[in-house]
């Protein structure tokens, strides 16, 4: 008898684990972590520190939620909302803001009626080695270029943390 309640409980044991891996494993995915985030905004602040460069740095997870944000010190007020809106634009697409400019000049795709995004270029998506897209950085408060250049910095900064 004792037998039989061990094989049973077992192969209910089995059909427990059986079914909860497939749900555990659709529900599992890569999320960016206030350390990778925080990593960004430091390696982006960086490099604005070494060019003299006041910058707004914003980064969004996934959905396009604030997930970190830093303003430097003489940084534009404008450039806070300007970067949020460059992080949601690129964490709603897997490209970067400038990719968007052009493909929405083109009005192919109809993208330049989207309210609500951003077509100048600052805005790049997060991805880890893997290729999954887990966020984006929005950064404001130089040119179109020095903008970037800045993003991308940040992005370069925590590499090592995106494998």
């Amino acid at each position: 008898m004792k037998k039989l309640y061990k094989n049973v409980a077992s192969g209910l044991m089995f059909a427990a684990i059986a079914f909860v891996t497939p749900i555990y494993a659709q529900a599992s995915k890569t999320a960016l972590s206030a350390k990778t985030a925080q990593t960004i905004i430091d390696g982006c602040e960086a490099r604005a520190h070494k060019e003299g460069w006041k910058m707004v740095t914003a980064i969004v997870d996934d959905g396009g939620n604030l997930k970190q944000f830093s303003r430097m010190d003489g940084a534009f007020l404008m450039s806070i909302k300007i970067a949020q809106l460059k992080a949601e634009t690129s964490a709603g697409l897997p490209f970067t803001t400038r990719k968007f400019r052009d493909i929405s000049r083109s009005g192919a795709h109809g993208l330049e009626l989207v309210p609500g995004t951003s077509a100048v270029a600052g805005g790049l998506p997060i991805m880890n080695a893997k290729g999954e897209w887990l966020g984006a950085i929005g950064v404001s408060g130089g040119s179109e270029d020095q903008d970037e250049l800045c993003a991308q910095a940040g992005l370069d900064a925590a590499r090592d943390l995106l494998r």
